[in-house]
């Protein structure tokens, strides 16, 4: 089933009966399957909850002003070469010291991350961005935070990309940013399982958010995005650099 109407989008997003499509829980630790079984995304009930407590802890220490101003700065000076810059800014307030290597095995590790294809060089990624989580103090805390890091690289980055095509002359960044958020979200669609029947039901965000009301491009109802200020601050600063605002 698609849904394509926000009030039934909102009904979906609020019921517990709607879960995230089950990922496999048998893959060795370290792939990008492990990765996909530990992750709060793909996770439900107690599970997703305490995993999610886990992930709001570590952006609970973050400064959202920081990373926009820090995106900016990074930006600017790379003469608007802005590819990367998300998942350094987010890297390094993290304390992860070798960024080059983080985004480098961010971009290896991402495409899989959501579509669940399983590559050696995904799985290899996942190993890398363990090492340097261990590297950065962030054991405890690793899976949530690669996670996080991977969103910066997909979701983030898909923002940015998608709002500089439409710029227009004197468009306020974050007016620009929340215009495209609602007619051309970088995830297009959002997927849940009715737990009691098994069947798949699509929200296409895209036809969801022409309706009126709050776009749901960060999600609604029981699992919204617990990084939405941190991930518009990131979009925000890389914007505002590109555009020299």
């Amino acid at each position: 089933m698609v849904i394509t109407h926000r009030a039934e989008a909102l009904a979906v997003l609020a019921d517990t009966r709607y879960i995230p499509p089950p990922v496999r829980q048998d893959a060795p630790e370290g792939t990008l399957a492990w990765l996909r079984s530990h992750a709060s995304r793909f996770s439900t009930g107690e599970v997703h909850a305490r995993r999610r407590r886990l992930l709001e802890e570590s952006l609970d220490a973050l400064d959202p002003d920081a990373l926009r101003d820090a995106a900016r700065k990074l930006t600017l000076e790379r003469d608007g070469r802005w590819e990367g810059v998300p998942v350094t800014v987010l890297g390094h307030a993290l304390g992860v010291r070798d960024t080059g290597r983080l985004v480098e095995a961010v971009r290896a590790a991402a495409p899989g991350y959501l579509s669940g294809e399983e590559t050696p060089e995904a799985d290899a990624a996942v190993r890398d961005l363990l090492t340097l989580a261990a590297d950065a103090g962030l054991v405890r805390s690793s899976v949530a935070l690669i996670t996080l890091l991977l969103q910066a690289h997909d979701a983030t980055e898909g923002l940015v990309r998608n709002a500089l095509r439409q710029a227009g002359p004197g468009d306020a960044v974050a007016r620009l940013l929340e215009r495209t958020l609602r007619l051309d979200p970088p995830l297009k669609v959002t997927r849940r399982m009715d737990r009691e029947t098994g069947a798949e039901v699509r929200i296409d965000l895209g036809q969801v958010n022409r309706d009126a009301g709050a776009h749901l491009t960060f999600g609604a109802g029981v699992r919204p995005c617990p990084a939405r200020r941190h991930a518009m601050a990131l979009a925000e600063g890389v914007v505002a650099g590109v555009l020299g605002r």
